[in-house]
């Protein structure tokens, strides 16, 4: 009952992750009967995407290309980050989460994914290479791994943990625990025995 064109927008655009066929049709209705203006400017952000916006050659963060064609995102290109402390996260999405914490200051390296046997992703599929380029172009003295707590990111974490042990490097992991405002009937099992586990002592004192 759609034009071709049209039925081609919903199909592309319900691909986009949280967007159902529904959602896509109002989506392209929208542009076509409501807003074609619009939609003609997301259609050159969209079209300017590809060559001026890629991953950070660096730490795989989205950066935007500069006019010498390189793309250092804006963690990178900070001067004033300590070099020395490496956070590595799996997605770029884990980044932004902890820049907005304000509770890192030295820099990132993305992942891109995580080990996942069942989806055929190894050792082999992990940049690997890169992150001990870059542990040793900066010195790095600390690598902070916070893959997400779940089977693929903790296989993810132990992996690197092991591959970085012979690099002279502390290796430490980020803590987990009952999420702030939660109630503890909640929680699962292994989300309050970590919580335990990671427990800080309230004088200041390191708890034996």
């Amino acid at each position: 009952m759609l034009p071709d064109r049209l039925e081609r927008l919903i199909e592309l655009l319900s691909r986009l992750p949280g967007v159902g066929e529904k959602t896509a049709q109002r989506f392209a209705m929208f542009f076509v009967t409501e807003s074609q203006e619009y939609g003609r400017e997301l259609g050159i952000a969209l079209g300017e995407l590809g060559s001026t916006v890629k991953r950070c050659e660096r730490c795989g963060n989205i950066a935007e290309v500069d006019d010498s064609g390189r793309a250092l995102c804006p963690v990178c290109r900070d001067s004033r980050r300590d070099r020395s402390l490496l956070c590595i996260v799996a997605r770029v999405q884990d980044l932004m989460a902890i820049e907005k914490s304000a509770a890192m200051r030295g820099r990132y390296f993305v992942l891109g994914r995580l080990l996942s046997p069942l989806d055929g992703i190894g050792p082999d599929e992990l940049p690997l290479r890169e992150l001990f380029r870059v542990v040793e172009e900066d010195s790095v003295q600390e690598v902070i791994l916070a893959t997400p707590p779940s089977v693929d990111g903790e296989a993810t974490a132990l992996l690197l943990a092991r591959e970085l042990a012979g690099k002279g490097l502390r290796v430490s992991r980020i803590a987990s625990g009952v999420p702030h405002g939660g109630d503890l009937e909640f929680a699962d099992q292994i989300t309050l025995g970590r919580a335990i586990d990671g427990r800080r002592s309230m004088d200041g004192k390191s708890r034996p």
